[in-house]
């Protein structure tokens, strides 16, 4: 039996109707069709819609009507997360320690697939991270650390990876991290290991690479890098 046929029964009808009809990549049918087709209330689909849409599935605009998104892992992740750091916010030291296994294990799979524009856009996150650092005045460089870490994840055909990581970064900023500093030369060590990575990465020396990685992230334990 396909995997698709012993569909959860704890998945909604509208959530089955999308995973079983993958061809409907354009407008879904009006509330009122799909609550005859699934043999619900409009008002019950409409609740339906409203789980898939806070979970990224779909997109609802005024004129355009439903639309099924591309898979994503990262909204469910995220609001999980974010119901999580309001109950406590050392929930993000647990999640960030999960990140970085992540990150190490997956590692030598992730950089072997980079393309040669991957490799240049690193080296230009590198290059700008170092000017705002030694810019006046000087500013943290907070979005090139998030995608420089992205950025080389970014290859790996696997969604459920990239939503835990993006995931990460999103709480990373909602605990105000990206607005510590911790000093310049902090921050300069710090970009020194990424610029470490970048080199060994379009070396294609994947181990050195693999080695900066854990050092920058065990050098500075417990603070999240």
């Amino acid at each position: 039996m396909n995997l698709r046929d012993r569909t959860s029964p704890e998945i909604s009808e509208f959530l089955r109707y999308l995973a079983l009809h993958p061809e409907a990549e354009t407008n879904l049918p009006t509330l009122s069709k799909l609550s005859q087709e699934l043999h619900i209330s409009v008002a019950g689909l409409r609740e339906q819609l409203e789980v898939a849409r806070a979970l990224g599935l779909v997109e609802v605009r005024p004129r355009t009507g439903t639309r099924r998104l591309p898979y994503s892992f990262a909204p469910a992740v995220k609001q999980s997360l974010s119901y999580a750091l309001t109950l406590n916010q050392g929930y993000f030291q647990k999640y960030s320690e999960l990140r970085t296994h992540i990150e190490v294990m997956y590692w030598d799979e992730a950089v072997a697939l980079l393309t040669g524009e991957d490799k240049n856009e690193l080296q230009n996150i590198i290059a700008t991270a170092f000017e705002k650092l030694r810019g006046d005045p000087i500013q943290v460089p907070h979005e090139e650390h998030r995608r420089l870490h992205l950025l080389i994840y970014c290859r790996l055909d696997n969604p459920f990876v990239m939503g835990l990581l993006e995931a990460y970064w999103d709480a990373y900023e909602a605990v105000g991290l990206n607005m510590y500093a911790g000093g310049v030369d902090y921050l300069e060590t710090v970009w020194d290991y990424h610029k470490t990575m970048v080199h060994s990465i379009c070396n294609g020396n994947y181990a050195a690479g693999r080695k900066a990685l854990m050092t920058h992230i065990d050098l500075f334990a417990p603070r999240p890098l």
